[in-house]
């Protein structure tokens, strides 16, 4: 499937940036993964059937909801572009229920990055995007969004 900004581009225009969300959205089912693997573990060490059901239920419902977990963030992932062209910065979100933005780039008056404690370690933060007579543009949890605000900011020679 081709990529939503390779359908839009313009004559002249070019990719300068791309990013996709961050690889957080895959925590809660990291870590229902864990607890599933923890239960079929502790299912090993019970001599009683009653307890090794009870373990084997757990880990059956806790590997369910990873799974759900991991398509749901996946799919978000999947559906999700970010991209600075020459000309413009480009937001979109969704499959069916699509929801984008576009904002030339002579029209951004400035590039906020909020990022948590665990946004800078992780490498990812929120972008507030500013345009003149375009209002405010946020987009959540971005990989890499300081070198994706320089994208935005930075002004290649020659365009």
């Amino acid at each position: 499937m081709a990529r939503y900004i390779d359908k839009i581009l313009q004559p002249g225009e070019r990719v300068l940036y791309s990013t996709n969300e961050h690889w957080m959205f895959f925590l809660p089912a990291i870590a229902a993964w864990i607890v599933a693997v923890a239960f079929l573990v502790l299912w090993r060490f019970f001599a009683t059937d009653a307890m090794a059901l009870v373990c084997l239920a757990f880990a059956a419902v806790a590997g369910l909801a990873a799974l759900y977990w991991t398509a749901t963030a996946w799919f978000h992932r999947w559906t999700t572009e970010t991209d600075v062209t020459n000309m413009r910065v480009v937001h979109k979100t969704g499959f069916i229920k699509r929801r984008t933005f576009e904002m030339s780039l002579d029209k951004v008056e400035s590039v906020d990055v909020n990022q948590s404690i665990l946004g800078r370690l992780m490498n990812y933060g929120d972008l507030t995007i500013q345009g003149v007579g375009e209002g405010t543009q946020t987009i959540s949890t971005v990989t890499s969004p300081l070198a994706f605000r320089s994208a935005i900011t930075t002004r290649p020679v020659g365009t």
